[in-house]
């Protein structure tokens, strides 16, 4: 296991890859869940081509005039929840982030078992007509995308003390699937906006594809409360030197050839807190047009997640509260109604297709 320069590991899970299962890796992952939450991955063996081709066809995208590309906005997606949306028009904790995007999902038929059932965030994508490439990269990238994360997944069973397999043969046994593509314009220097507000993650694991532009900050556990307050100068030094901002903030750069890698609420839920969910956030100030491309890997839309067996179910009574004060364990219910919950505060004009009803067991969200 190596450090990049803000100090968060990276894991070379090739052999999770290969041969589904990596004692070091494991050990590795585990130290990084229990740090921080956040580690990068080398040696997924994505193809470097596929993701050029992502990359090309989403800034072809995003460099279309605004009218065409509302041609797929949101609202034609329906209760699948797949398409565009123009910047300003997500909201994180109630605050318009500066980025504009693109929603997708598992491609589904109208005869799907899902569709037909009329669950939401499922259904088919909405694709440009003007950048028909888009289309074949997004498949592609979703297909070998999921492979790595059932990879990655064998390695945070072994972590935990489960059979590698423990999640495939369940949680993720029919996974929910979404990815995001996301475009920050700059920042202007003066500027106090964010591209995306301080924010956790929903499901089990996140696998993030950056470009060069950096812009991604993770927040690092907070000093002992022994440790004498820092500076205004010295906030500049360790920024200069570790990547760490005032407020205990690391910067996340962009490492060719990895993917960024970090655990969600129910990972945190099913775990006791022995792995925590850690905030982020995101504000481009390259000068640059950033974009981000996040995978989100998620238990069965129809499971409930109780905790884990062995010593996950422990927990850990001794850490710290949530950033949000929020408690994982009070919800009941499915994956489903607590994402459904949680998605319907970033698009509030969506989530009446779906019905307040929804998710009956799940207690204030933020």
């Amino acid at each position: 296991m190596t450090s990049s320069q803000a100090g968060l590991p990276v894991v070379d899970v090739a052999n999770l890859i290969r041969h589904g299962e990596d004692d070091r890796a494991a050990r590795e992952i585990e130290s990084a869940c229990r740090a921080s939450g956040f580690f990068y991955i080398s040696g997924h063996g994505v193809d470097p081509g596929l993701i050029a081709r992502l990359n090309r066809s989403a800034r072809d995208f995003f460099a279309l005039p605004e009218a065409d590309k509302l041609e797929i906005a949101m609202a034609r997606g329906g209760r699948a929840w797949r398409g565009f949306f123009p910047v300003g028009a997500e909201l994180t904790s109630g605050v318009p982030d500066q980025k504009e995007g693109l929603y997708f999902g598992t491609e589904l038929g109208p005869d799907a078992p899902q569709v037909r059932a009329g669950l939401p965030l499922h259904g088919a994508n909405l694709f440009p007509r003007q950048v028909p490439e888009l289309r074949g990269a997004v498949l592609e990238y979703l297909a070998a995308m999921t492979a790595t994360a059932q990879a990655v997944m064998r390695g945070i069973a072994q972590s935990l003390g489960l059979s590698p397999d423990y999640f495939a043969a369940s949680y993720t046994a029919n996974p929910t699937v979404l990815f995001r593509i996301f475009h920050y314009p700059p920042t202007p220097p003066e500027s106090t906006a964010w591209g995306v507000g301080e924010h956790t993650d929903y499901g089990l694991l996140t696998l993030l594809l950056q470009d060069d532009n950096g812009g991604l900050q993770v927040r690092a556990p907070d000093p002992a409360p022994t440790q004498p307050q820092a500076s205004a100068a010295q906030d500049a030094d360790q920024k200069a030197t570790t990547g760490a901002h005032p407020e205990n903030w690391l910067d996340a750069p962009p490492i060719p050839e990895t993917f960024v890698c970090n655990i969600g609420d129910m990972l945190d839920r099913m775990t006791g807190g022995w792995y925590r969910s850690t905030p982020h956030r995101v504000r481009n100030v390259s000068g640059n047009e950033r974009l981000s491309f996040p995978f989100f890997f998620d238990p069965d839309f129809t499971a409930e997640v109780p905790p884990l067996p062995g010593r996950a179910a422990t927990g850990d009574p001794g850490g710290a509260k949530r950033w949000d004060g929020q408690d994982l364990r009070a919800f009941t219910g499915t994956y489903g109604e607590y994402l459904v919950r949680k998605v319907g505060k970033v698009f509030p004009e969506l989530s009446a297709d779906v019905g307040g009803g929804i998710a009956p067991g799940i207690g204030p969200t933020t």
